[in-house]
């Protein structure tokens, strides 16, 4: 008897699905790649060869794969995350006069030659990356302190680490592995120089989902602005006690869309009449506010105010801020492109009225 009611388990139907699902993992196990996770399998990248963004593939490879294009210091350090040991006392890659230094698994454009500059630290160091499409950031507090990890936006290889504490015109020193790197000698075409805006607008899925699509937004990121917590959490915001604003910074092309443009859509995505509140969503983080870069920034914010407050469209008074940017904390990664992740309708944003 019991001989039959454990072959009877064994065949059962729920039994059979179970092992068929094991199977499939077992099949794939080889195949499966860290990098592969949720979200949309292309990516907008930079070109520097072009000066064009160009939306590719993501790479995707197993372990076994990428053991036989790396050597295994270039393994460890970019799958693993290590770090290659310092050279004495300043960075020896080799000094080239034009080109770029790309992903070594994948071919990424990653730093220009020109804002290489010599730190001291014995890894080489760069002020700014090609662009802020083909690096991902995110937090590291492996060895016990905080530090900020430096991915390929292509392949999820790890490359090293960004600090505070760099040279004019950024401030930053990117902390590269030099093995992470492959050197490619081209011709650099003038850049296309992006510009960037900050805007609140009550929920910042919603207001991402709006200027996503626009042509000439070359990049959103939601995240949280104007408060006193430094690197504050999604859930220390909702309690309304940081000072924070729900935002959305974009990257986007002046040569294809005005920053006066970006303010009109700005304008009719929200309702401006409504201090620290949009739709259901209560509390100052869903304040409407404009976040500044430069006078020309701030002269065409109030410039537009002003023209809409003349236009009597709203019978209330506007209360949007228009304020200097300040530093913007990205917020976590499951809130990037919330609703293009899901494939959902945005559903927590209301239009003007």
């Amino acid at each position: 008897m019991v001989l039959k009611q454990t072959f009877e388990f064994w065949r059962s139907p729920v039994m059979c699905f179970l092992l068929s699902v094991v199977m499939v993992f077992v099949i794939l196990g080889g195949h499966m790649d860290v990098y592969s996770g949720e979200g949309p399998r292309k990516v907008k990248i930079f070109n520097a060869a072009t000066a064009q963004v160009e939306e590719v593939e993501k790479i995707s490879r197993s372990e076994a794969e990428r053991k036989k294009i790396l050597t295994a210091e270039q393994f460890y350090v970019t799958r693993q995350k290590g770090t290659e040991k310092p050279f004495e006392g300043h960075c020896v890659i080799p000094e080239k006069k034009e080109g770029v230094y790309r992903c070594v698994c994948c071919g990424t454009d990653l730093f220009l030659v020109e804002t290489k500059f010599e730190s001291g630290t014995g890894w080489p160091s760069f002020w700014e990356p090609v662009s802020d499409l083909n690096v991902l950031e995110a937090q590291d507090n492996s060895i016990g302190m905080k530090r900020t990890q430096v991915i390929c936006a292509r392949c999820g290889a790890h490359l090293g680490h960004v600090f505070d504490d760099g040279p004019p015109p950024t401030g930053k020193r990117y902390c590269i592995n030099a093995v992470a790197l492959a050197f490619a000698k081209i011709d650099i075409p003038k850049k296309t120089k992006f510009e960037k805006a900050i805007f609140s607008a009550g929920c910042f899925w919603g207001v991402e989902s709006a200027f996503a699509q626009i042509k000439g937004v070359i990049k959103t990121v939601v995240g949280y602005t104007a408060g006193k917590t430094k690197n504050p959490a999604y859930k220390d915001v909702c309690t309304d006690k940081t000072g924070h604003a729900e935002a959305l910074e974009i990257e986007y092309d002046p040569g294809i869309i005005s920053y006066e443009q970006l303010l009109d859509v700005f304008w009719t995505i929200h309702d401006p009449t409504t201090l620290n509140k949009q739709g259901p969503d209560i509390g100052s983080q869903y304040r409407s506010a404009i976040f500044y870069h430069s006078p020309e920034q701030m002269s065409a914010a109030l410039a537009s105010r002003d023209k809409l407050a003349k236009s009597g469209k709203f019978r209330d008074p506007i209360v949007t801020q228009i304020v200097p940017a300040q530093v913007f904390y990205p917020a976590e990664e499951y809130h990037q492109q919330y609703f293009q992740k899901r494939g959902i309708k945005p559903a927590c944003h209301l239009p003007a009225k």
